[in-house]
């Protein structure tokens, strides 16, 4: 198969590329290219999508399957304008963020989706609202039957720059806690959320399933994500991984509020952590309709592994995206034993 990438320099579009290539398929990626190089035998066409000269180079050839990653409306419309006529399959890496609603665990891909954006261009505050005007305008432009849209969810394993799936491995891997003589030396700070799902995908069977969907022509919307998994037994799993044997020091809800701490991701934060009840399906999304179309999620406990052997491969001075600084941490923690 011809694929075309739009993207496939950084974390997903870059695996994307490698499993294409690794599967026998001739693969161009059109990209700035300033995330970072194509993999070895791909092509990569050189060109800045907010041009109008974009595609000059690849809208005259015929192609098996584009996949596309973007979330700027504006982009899919020129995208599709460009090629829409001489594109096998169109294979769009959307998000579970489309939903209006995030308090159902087990909502199928029939869930409300949130109002389309009315605008080419989106910010991080419009992502979800941008991503729906995106699938919108995909169905629009080459129909129903010509495009998959891959609802993913949190995606996780080496490579991720996001910090929010490595940095429980990480953080049990190397405890801020210097110990007090007490036996009380390696204690991690972690949210007291035994009811809060987690869902996972790993980069590699994300990119996979996303290939396999080119190949052969998979048509519809699926939510795309791993098993669900409670954040208790999350957390367990990466204690097991990183080899953790100290305490928890277990806070709730309100307490991470009082004290600052974010949810989710971002300077601060504990990723993975969500308030309830309002997220509580924001990691419980229903992954019936991909599996049965053939997505293959590895054990939790692998993704993990491999994105903590990423991180420690990482510069020692590299600015976490997402967690607690150690110095946060011990500061937290000496809060929490005074509470």
């Amino acid at each position: 198969m011809r694929i075309l990438i739009l993207g496939g320099t950084a974390w997903l579009g870059g695996q994307i590329a490698h499993t294409a290539l690794d599967r026998g398929h001739d693969v161009t990626a059109l990209a700035r290219g300033e995330s970072g190089s194509v993999p070895a035998g791909a092509t990569l066409v050189r060109a800045d999508r907010s041009r109008p000269d974009a595609y000059d180079r690849v809208r005259g050839q015929d192609w098996d399957a584009v996949v596309d990653v973007t979330w700027q409306p504006g982009f899919v419309r020129s995208a599709t304008t460009a090629l829409a006529g001489r594109v096998g399959h169109w294979v769009y890496v959307s998000s579970c963020s489309v939903y209006a609603d995030h308090d159902t665990p087990g909502a199928d891909e029939s869930a409300a989706l949130l109002p389309a954006l009315d605008s080419d261009t989106a910010d991080r505050e419009t992502y979800g609202e941008a991503k729906v005007a995106c699938e919108a305008l995909l169905r629009e432009a080459v129909g129903e039957r010509r495009c998959t849209l891959a609802r993913a969810g949190l995606i996780g394993g080496p490579g991720d720059h996001t910090d929010r799936t490595t940095y429980w491995p990480s953080r049990f891997a190397a405890p801020a806690d210097p110990g007090h003589g007490d036996g009380s030396g390696g204690a991690v700070l972690v949210p007291d959320s035994p009811a809060l799902s987690t869902q996972v995908i790993d980069v590699r069977d994300l990119a996979t399933w996303l290939v396999h969907c080119a190949e052969g022509r998979v048509a519809g919307a699926y939510n795309v994500s791993g098993h669900v998994t409670s954040l208790p037994d999350h957390l367990a799993t990466a204690r097991r991984v990183a080899g953790h044997t100290g305490p928890l020091l277990r806070v709730g809800q309100d307490w991470l509020a009082e004290h600052r701490v974010e949810p989710w991701a971002g300077p601060r934060s504990l990723p993975l952590w969500l308030p309830l009840p309002e997220y509580a399906g924001f990691s419980a999304r229903d992954i019936g309709a991909a599996l049965r179309a053939g997505l293959t999620p590895r054990p939790l406990a692998e993704t993990l592994a491999d994105g903590l052997a990423w991180a420690r491969e990482q510069p020692d001075d590299r600015t976490r995206s997402a967690g607690l600084t150690d110095d946060e941490e011990r500061e937290l923690l000496a809060a929490a034993r005074h509470t």
